[in-house]
């Protein structure tokens, strides 16, 4: 396994460990350990890209669970701002139906031998959603935060959109 493979692996494997101490209280500094975990995870996303780019390092296991581990990341954090009541429930279950929607379009994709790769405007919404979380995260404004979860609730919708169209050969039948 390549250096950008275990970076997509370590990021998924701090989920549950933000998750874990953003949620527990008790701990002393939890939000900003919690969102500390949160960046450092959020970096291993660019990184891992960078390095495999630039090492000519893309793999199939690369594009494939690159994307699940941003969906996982951004889906545990939003679980957590929900049950805090930083995020609506609404909000949540757009991001996250997207994800799925998103997730089947690839693995239908991947029946017919093709491999959907993230595209610009996936990649611009992942970054507003990192964006937006680390603002809540750290309960930066209420009005800046709720301005950047709908601009990336906007996004998300705009993104999962584009990747329909852009795919929408892989759901016509042979």
């Amino acid at each position: 396994m390549n250096i950008p493979n275990k970076l997509t692996v370590l990021r998924m494997a701090l989920v549950p460990v933000f998750m874990i101490v953003y949620m527990i209280g008790a701990i002393p500094y939890h939000t900003a350990i919690a969102a500390f975990i949160f960046i450092l995870a959020s970096l291993t996303d660019w990184l891992d890209g960078y390095l495999a780019r630039k090492n000519n390092l893309v793999t199939n296991f690369g594009k494939f669970m690159d994307p699940l581990a941003d969906k996982l990341l951004v889906t545990g954090a939003l679980l957590c701002l929900m049950e805090r009541g930083e995020v609506a429930y609404w909000v949540v279950m757009i991001i996250i139906a997207r994800e799925f929607i998103v997730s089947g379009l690839r693995l239908v994709a991947v029946t017919k031998g093709i491999v959907i790769a993230a595209g610009q405007l996936g990649k611009l919404k992942t970054v507003l959603q990192l964006v937006a979380i680390i603002a809540a995260i750290l309960s930066i404004n209420k009005t800046i935060v709720d301005v950047l979860i709908y601009l990336c609730t906007l996004m998300t919708v705009i993104s999962g959109m584009d990747y329909l169209i852009r795919n929408r050969k892989v759901f016509q039948e042979e």
